[in-house]
């Protein structure tokens, strides 16, 4: 990581986003010790419920064997297996065996819908997130994930598109919590054109995250094209300082 464009984001997000909250980062590497392991859960345990430990500063690192959510194992690139009928979990259900989560209406949009996914492979043993303000030299961030509030997600989203023609800079896929913030973005990096990733809409994610926050994913390169940009754009003007003041 260049500790000098740490330190420069940071300053350009206190000057222009007052006290919002710092984003998180996640990588992958190979090697151990990047942070707290994430020991092998008891029961189910969603991704997203640990990150917000995360959000507070914690730097984890999760393997294979740390993740209790079988689509948790998919969406991060550890596992192509889904569980046996998912496609009725998803949808209504199989009566008398099996709740379903009514996300779609039928088993076969799901089937569909798994079946165009990208496939994604882990591309090393571990997946590390830490909070941009634990970032040492030897990080490499490939993906910066905002936590944010509607008017800080409004400058994003408005600074996502400065450089751009394209009014569809910015996408919101349908996906688990951590398929928005992983699986989605992490398809980006290596577009001609990356785009950003809105989301946690994911009803069952919801209630790991704050009430009033959604998830806004960038490709590290994209950001610091939009951090470079920052002191030219729209942040600059009278419009931005009426929202800065209530943030």
């Amino acid at each position: 990581m260049d500790m000098e464009f740490k330190e420069k984001f940071i300053a350009k997000w206190n000057r222009y986003f007052g006290k919002a909250d710092l984003p998180i980062v996640f990588y992958y590497t190979d090697e151990e010790g990047r942070g707290e392991m994430v020991p092998t859960p008891s029961g189910q345990q969603c991704v997203i419920s640990a990150l917000g430990n995360v959000r507070n500063g914690k730097s984890l690192y999760f393997g294979e064997d740390s993740i209790g959510c079988g689509g948790g194992k998919r969406y991060l690139g550890f596992t192509h297996e889904m569980r046996d009928g998912f496609e009725y979990f998803l949808s209504y259900g199989i009566k008398g065996q099996m709740e379903g989560e009514r996300y779609k209406k039928t088993p076969e949009i799901v089937k569909k819908m798994m079946r165009d996914m990208p496939p994604f492979k882990a591309p090393a043993r571990f997946i590390v997130f830490k909070r941009w303000d634990k970032l040492i030299k030897e990080d490499e961030p490939e993906v910066v994930i905002f936590f944010a509030k509607s008017d800080v997600m409004s400058g994003l989203f408005t600074l996502s598109g400065f450089e751009e023609v394209n009014p569809h800079q910015v996408i919101a896929p349908f996906a688990a919590g951590c398929g928005s913030i992983v699986l989605h973005p992490y398809l980006e990096i290596n577009k001609p054109q990356q785009r950003c990733v809105i989301g946690m809409f994911d009803v069952s994610a919801r209630p790991y995250v704050p009430s009033n926050r959604l998830s806004f994913a960038i490709p590290i390169e994209k950001f610091r094209r939009m951090i470079d940009d920052m002191d030219e754009s729209f942040l600059i003007t009278q419009s931005w300082d009426k929202v800065k003041r209530r943030i």
